[in-house]
């Protein structure tokens, strides 16, 4: 009897798988803390304490804590989806598709580059991520409908946006806040960042229209096959683009233009313009008000909007549950007391270092801690006011350090399955992790090669 080919678990598996690794890691690392003065570590204060191993009850309530940790995002992505529920009933996004096919007239391709480098510019600038998560159901169907596959529209956000993420110039949420506990201005360093947006991101571009090419030249040759997921948008039936629909999808321009100002920090960018400062609640109440809008707009009754939105929301609901189960991850290692103890062997790793074997050694450890820590934010908080101090003993700037920081966050986000962006993105794609990472893998190669020649012509140049 022939046996069954192997399949690869779904995220929600993975994740579960992850979440008993890290429950089992908890009996065997030892646990520790530093002190912390306003939140932040201080450096070489790091000492034991109790341990606090994670049993079968805390793997279970894991996730249910990670969903309570992330219900911001999580409530976020429900309103985008009741959103989209809305504006799909109303034909108007198959209809702006079809237009949009028809007038490219076989120059779908250069929406790859053009649509990259603005997700780039929001990545390097304010630290697009989590923010792309409402975009994915717009663009997968439009390059579904233009003939390639679910991984090209991914890619086009999820590697676009990440390209910028890893070189931030100005990213107030990871170069901003690793530059403060770093002890540097956020100008210092942004020339050798600059320089690497524009390569990483032209790399990123190049890599994508590659593979897309090859897919709409041979559709076998895609990872998942083409028109794999059930975004598909098909031209065969396009219903017109009547001036209604038109209005439709200005107001729904609209709330996503609104939505990309409302998040971006001009102070912080040294930027003299108005800052809405908003975040997560206020973005899922632009999303419900902006659905309500179009529903009315389309004349659908009270009864129907409810409705639309309601089914809109659970389309997305296991989106919102890989996030909250990946978030799950990082609530059981800060519960089971192994963060800090982890943070603490890299600094043991780096003490006597050289300038190069220091920063290249920084930018390794970096690596697994993102897998660990995967919010930029949160890891800079945690790492930056210890890992600084040891740079200067080690002759290496702060600015330096900041670098390796980010870009080993900015590239371990593009594949780890404990990103909740990228298991959400592949969720709304319908496209299989392992399938990701075998088509991401070359460029994660080049980008870990690239960044490693960035920080030593820093190094050597500083």
């Amino acid at each position: 009897m022939e046996g069954k080919k192997f399949r690869m678990p779904t995220a929600y598996t993975i994740l579960f798988l992850l979440i008993i690794l890290v429950a089992i890691a908890t009996w065997f690392i030892p646990t520790g803390t530093y002190d912390y003065v306003d939140g932040v570590p201080v450096a070489g204060t790091y000492h034991a304490t109790a341990a606090s191993p994670q049993g079968v009850g805390a793997v279970l309530k894991a996730a249910f804590s990670g969903f309570y940790d992330a219900v911001d995002v999580c409530v976020f992505i429900l309103m985008v989806g009741g959103f989209l529920g809305v504006v799909m009933k109303t034909g108007a996004v198959d209809a702006g598709v079809a237009q949009v096919i028809q007038r490219l007239g076989g120059r779908e391709k250069w929406l790859i580059p053009i649509l990259m480098l603005l997700f780039g510019l929001g990545g390097t600038t304010y630290g697009m991520w989590e923010e792309t998560m409402a975009f994915y159901p717009l663009l997968i169907p439009v390059f579904l409908a233009a003939g390639y596959d679910a991984v090209v529209g991914i890619s086009v956000i999820l590697l676009g946006a990440g390209a910028g993420v890893i070189s931030s110039t100005v990213n107030p949420f990871a170069t901003g806040i690793a530059s403060g506990f770093a002890g540097v201005s956020l100008g210092e360093g942004i020339l050798l960042r600059a320089l690497q947006w524009v390569v990483f991101e032209s790399a990123a571009i190049w890599y994508v229209m590659a593979y897309a090419a090859r897919v709409k030249k041979n559709p076998s040759r895609s990872v998942v096959g083409v028109g794999a997921g059930k975004l598909q948008v098909s031209m065969e039936d396009t219903v017109p683009y009547t001036p209604r629909r038109k209005a439709i999808m200005a107001v729904f321009t609209l709330v996503f233009l609104i939505m990309v100002y409302a998040v971006i920090p001009f102070d912080e960018m040294g930027l003299a313009l108005p800052v809405l400062g908003w975040w997560f609640p206020e973005l899922s109440a632009l999303f419900l008000v902006g659905g309500i809008l179009i529903g009315l707009m389309d004349r659908m009754s009270e009864s129907e909007i409810a409705e639309t939105f309601v089914a809109g929301c659970a389309d997305l609901l296991g989106v919102a549950l890989i996030i909250g189960i990946s978030r799950g991850i990082t609530v059981l290692m800060n519960d089971g007391g192994i963060t800090d103890t982890i943070l603490h062997w890299g600094e043991e790793a780096l003490s006597g270092a050289g300038p190069v074997s220091f920063v290249l050694l920084v930018y390794l450890i970096y690596l697994p801690l993102t897998v660990l820590i995967p919010s930029s934010s949160g890891l800079a908080t945690l790492s930056v006011p210890v890992m600084a101090p040891l740079g200067r003993f080690a002759g290496v700037g702060g600015d330096l350090v900041v670098t390796a920081f980010q870009s080993a966050s900015g590239l371990v986000n593009i594949i780890t399955p404990t990103a909740a962006v990228v298991m959400g993105a592949l969720a709304l794609g319908h496209v299989p992790y392992d399938r990701w990472v075998k088509y991401v893998w070359k460029l994660i190669l080049y980008f870990l090669l690239l960044t490693m020649v960035f920080l030593v012509a820093g190094v050597l140049l500083g």
